[in-house]
């Protein structure tokens, strides 16, 4: 962004509620900037995996092993949990219907969840280790992708009942819909990209995505039809829906587990592992470059974006060992919080 003739440093604000304020010292285009940073202590056992954002009923939900946190994103309260979510990755909202679709990896089922009271209703068989899970309201359809069994179970999210399974060529990971019927899902194994027809419940294609090793993490600019792929090999894969071609990659950090993109400033964000978030612009002709690097804490690979209040929401902890380890260490007891990162639009 240019004003004056000089560039503007893009100024990230870290904030929640009523948290003491720790500073921290980020790297900006070769230069320090401190930031504020406000933590949300919510505590609680079990590592977490994907976060989503309501941004009508102002909820954060958070996975967090065994059952779904519910965070109220005004006052930063816990307002509930999902029970009995076992192996809990992933939450897909459907507010038309009043209810919400888990992925509990560990049972190999789908909790149906009413959206008032939290409580589930109903579980439905899905393929082993469900993943991932999109809902898409113009079908009415619910997409679970199963990362042992290598396909996808869509279930009629009115029926409550599977319609179809959807072979893919490996291992899925994160997914999104464009506004054209289309569901694309990285396949990390195979280092390619699948387009799913959301109606028909075919695959239409698959993408290589090539320089990108173990896509993972996947935002979606619906406007000017791109995705945004993190890569195993710390790199951002930019992709013309259009063609499915790697238009060109950007630098990122290591361990990047989700990816958001926002309309409101048309930058993308990369939450890696290894204890960093990048932010990365367009400029007007239109190449990706990194704008800002920031310091989160080891492990906080995964986040999620409210588009209304252009907020990040980033997990975080303290581990019995390095976060990346296998087996997995433990989560200290006590330490689990989220952090808020608030963007500026202008």
């Amino acid at each position: 962004m240019q004003r004056n003739g000089t560039t503007k440093l893009l100024t990230f604000i870290f904030a929640l509620t009523v948290s003491s304020a720790i500073p921290t010292i980020a790297q900006v285009s070769g230069t320090q900037a401190v930031q504020t940073i406000h933590k949300l202590n919510l505590g609680g056992e079990g590592r977490w995996d994907y976060l989503v954002v309501d941004p009508d009923a102002k909820r954060l939900y958070v996975a967090r092993s065994t059952r779904f946190m519910v965070v109220n994103t005004e006052t930063g309260d816990l307002v509930g949990e999902i029970a009995d979510t076992p192996g809990a990755h992933g939450v897909a909202l459907a507010p038309d219907l009043g209810i919400g679709f888990t992925s509990n990896g560990l049972e190999n089922r789908a909790s149906v969840f009413d959206l008032k009271t939290l409580k589930v209703t109903k579980k439905i068989e899905t393929g082993q280790n469900p993943d991932a899970i999109l809902y898409y309201a113009p079908t009415h359809s619910v997409f679970v992708f199963n990362g042992q069994s290598h396909n996808a179970t869509v279930i009629d999210a009115v029926a409550l009942v599977t319609v179809s399974t959807i072979p893919l060529a490996g291992k899925p990971e994160f997914a999104v819909a464009d506004d054209q019927g289309n569901i694309y899902v990285n396949i990390a194994d195979k280092n390619t990209m699948t387009v799913i027809d959301a109606r028909t419940r075919k695959v239409k294609a698959v993408w290589p995505l090539a320089p990108c090793d173990e896509p993972t993490g996947l935002a979606i600019d619906r406007n000017t039809g791109t995705a945004f792929s993190s890569c195993g090999n710390k790199l951002l894969a930019v992709v013309d829906l259009s063609t499915g071609e790697v238009r060109r990659t950007v630098a990122i950090g290591d361990d990047c587990d989700a990816v958001a993109y926002d309309p409101t400033t048309n930058l993308v964000f990369a939450s890696n592992g290894e204890g960093t978030l990048t932010a990365i612009g367009k400029s007007s002709q239109g190449s990706y470059s990194v704008r800002q690097t920031l310091t989160t804490q080891p492990g906080s690979k995964t986040m999620a974006l409210d588009p209304s209040t252009q907020r990040l929401y980033i997990p975080a902890a303290k581990f019995t060992g390095p976060p990346t380890q296998k087996p997995r260490p433990r989560i200290v007891s006590g330490s689990f919080e989220v952090w808020v990162i608030s963007v500026p639009t202008t």
